[in-house]
């Protein structure tokens, strides 16, 4: 059943006989979700304000578009500025759904591949929660200094009152315009948001770019840097636990790397039953995927990702930060 829902992406980006073999269960979600968000609407279902304020990062389709690298690039713009910053995530992927402040000590089957990530990188309280509202709660509380929260992951959790939205937008774009599982839409669109950024190439006419790279270096467990350009004259072995392996693979053979072997496994796989199959090889990886792998492999490389949003989506995300940051 799970590799049958696996495949279901592929399905995804235009309109075929699944599309409408699956077309009334989509009906079905898509009805429970317009309830719901009726029921937040009329006051029904309640949500809540926090004291702080309270940036949301998130998409309205399946799987990975880019929201951690966007979490990851307005917490270290606004911490550069001076703001006190927290974020909160789900943490996907880990062995437990309670309440964790993520710290130097935590593992990512205990709190997450991608909020470790977040915290190694930008140095903020991160608390990883199954319920937003709670995991933000417990931050406030344990980090009473934190005046502005960033929601990871967080568009469809409307039971935490946010004051900025930002949609991320990958090369599927709205894929076929259904709804799941006929199609990728996780909600109806279009749908009130702020901003839109699209992380890789444009799909719809709104919205800002933004583009993603390889970084020039690899990192190694101990934190040193490895030229990329040094490793172009052998082979390597890849491996990704990541929404989108195959564009990692894209980057990698465009920096002109030779791939003797890769393998991709699901997104926040934990690598416990994984080996490399070629030892000799080099073993290259995402940020994300090091921090779980650098425990049972430490020899492998760590290929950051550079993310870049567009001047003007910056200079609209400053104008409207600072019209709505009720905190000072």
């Amino acid at each position: 059943m799970f590799n049958c829902l696996q495949q279901l992406p592929k399905y995804w980006r235009n309109r075929n006989a699944l599309t409408y073999l699956l077309w009334p269960i989509e009906l079905v979600y898509k009805l429970i979700i317009c309830l719901r968000q009726g029921a937040y609407a009329l006051g029904l279902f309640k949500q809540h304000r926090l004291d702080a304020t309270v940036l949301v990062v998130g998409n309205v389709v399946a799987g990975g578009g880019g929201k951690t690298p966007l979490t990851i690039a307005i917490v270290q713009r606004l911490k550069a500025e001076g703001y006190k910053i927290g974020v909160v995530s789900r943490g996907y992927g880990r062995s437990n759904s309670s309440l964790q402040i993520v710290n130097a000590q935590s593992l990512a089957n205990e709190v997450g591949d991608e909020p470790l990530m977040i915290f190694q990188k930008c140095g903020v309280p991160v608390v990883v929660g199954a319920q937003r509202v709670e995991a933000a709660k417990h931050l406030l509380q344990q980090f009473p200094e934190v005046r502005v929260l960033v929601c990871d992951d967080g568009l469809q959790h409307i039971a935490l009152q946010r004051d900025i939205e930002i949609c991320v937008m990958d090369n599927m774009g709205l894929g076929n315009g259904h709804m799941l599982p006929a199609g990728p839409l996780r909600e109806p669109w279009p749908r009130p948001i702020d901003l839109l950024l699209h992380t890789h190439q444009r799909t719809l006419p709104d919205g800002f770019e933004s583009k993603r790279e390889l970084s020039a270096y690899a990192l190694t467990s101990h934190g040193q840097q490895i030229a990329l350009s040094s490793l172009k004259s052998v082979k390597v072995e890849v491996v990704s636990g990541i929404a989108k392996p195959a564009a990692f693979i894209a980057m990698l053979e465009q920096a002109q790397l030779q791939i003797g072997h890769a393998s991709a496994l699901p997104d926040h796989d934990d690598f416990s039953t994984w080996k490399p199959l070629h030892p000799e090889m080099p073993l290259l990886c995402t940020e994300k995927d090091a921090v779980k792998l650098w425990s049972r492999f430490p020899q492998a490389l760590a290929i950051p990702l550079v993310f870049e949003a567009e001047d003007a989506f910056w200079k609209a995300f400053d104008l409207l930060f600072q019209s709505r940051h009720r905190y000072h």
